[in-house]
């Protein structure tokens, strides 16, 4: 087993198509300490009841691999901000049921879009948000997973795009200790956080730790863009081919800040499949400094 530990907690995101554990499996084939999963289809309503035998398998893949630092990503259906109140429901319900079945398995990060106040206003939107996170913790008290909220890139009524409005959500969040931030590079890029230069990337560090504290970062998601600083467009591009460039991902991969955040690649795959993750994963390694033992 060639994990790349201790110089990076590195991963990706991986298909669950043969079976929940077998992602874990191919984390380990791709030399990975993390990954990030989908535990349902993430395009439909329909919920996936994860059953003892899912469990095992998932937690012996786990023990088996070693590999520890794993993410969920929720539904791209879920919006707690939306203003029908059927569709907030079954928001609730979807994001509810994701946490519990990730806690089942053991995963302990589930990463949300906040949410798009549809036209309702972001200050609404942010306490609708927090509210319905609050109620979602109190009916699940023995939560063992931890929800952490995604930077958004600011398209349409998208709320996350700014580290202020991440912050205001988690000060109203009553239980901090089940909370935490995802950093997305792609998505703070097209928000108009430029991270290009040791100069740029460091003040945007800065801002983020005052704004929010890099105490609540748990997880990165590293992507370049397809798209220019503050396009507010969300298109991931294979790292150092878009915009963002080969510098910011070296600078994060050296930031010995980030060193202990688990980091994840959601970059395009296309016809190669996982063998684009390899391409990517390697370049990431290869911007690492040697550093004397």
């Amino acid at each position: 087993m060639n994990i790349i530990v201790p110089k990076s907690i590195l991963g990706a995101h991986l298909s669950i198509a043969k079976g929940l554990h077998t992602a874990i499996y191919e984390a380990e084939k791709l030399n990975c300490n993390a990954l990030q999963i989908f535990t349902k289809n993430a395009a439909t309503w329909k919920e996936k009841r994860v059953t003892p035998d899912d469990i095992d398998l998932f937690k012996l893949a786990m023990t088996e691999t070693g590999i520890k630092q794993i993410a969920s990503h929720t539904s791209y259906l879920i919006n707690l901000a939306a203003t029908d109140k059927k569709k907030h429901a079954m928001s609730r319900k979807a994001l509810q049921d994701e946490l519990i079945r990730s806690s089942f398995l053991g995963i302990p990060y589930v990463v949300l879009h906040p949410g798009s106040h549809m036209g309702s206003g972001e200050q609404k939107g942010i306490e609708q948000i927090s509210d319905s996170i609050n109620e979602i913790f109190s009916g699940i008290p023995d939560l063992n997973t931890r929800l952490l909220l995604e930077t958004t890139a600011g398209q349409g009524s998208g709320i996350g795009h700014s580290f202020e409005q991440i912050a205001s959500i988690l000060e109203k969040i009553e239980n901090i200790n089940k909370a935490g931030v995802c950093l997305d590079t792609c998505h703070i890029f097209a928000a108009g956080y430029d991270i290009r230069t040791g100069e740029v990337y460091n003040e945007t560090i800065k801002i983020f730790d005052e704004i929010i504290g890099l105490q609540q970062l748990y997880l990165m998601h590293l992507n370049d863009s397809k798209k220019e600083l503050g396009s507010r467009v969300d298109r991931h591009e294979q790292i150092g081919k878009g915009f963002i460039g080969l510098k910011a991902f070296e600078l994060i991969m050296n930031d010995n800040r980030l060193r202990n955040i688990p980091k994840i690649i959601e970059t395009p795959k296309g016809k190669e499949g996982n063998k684009m993750d390899r391409i990517n994963l390697d370049t990431l390694v290869g911007l690492i400094y040697e550093r004397p033992l």
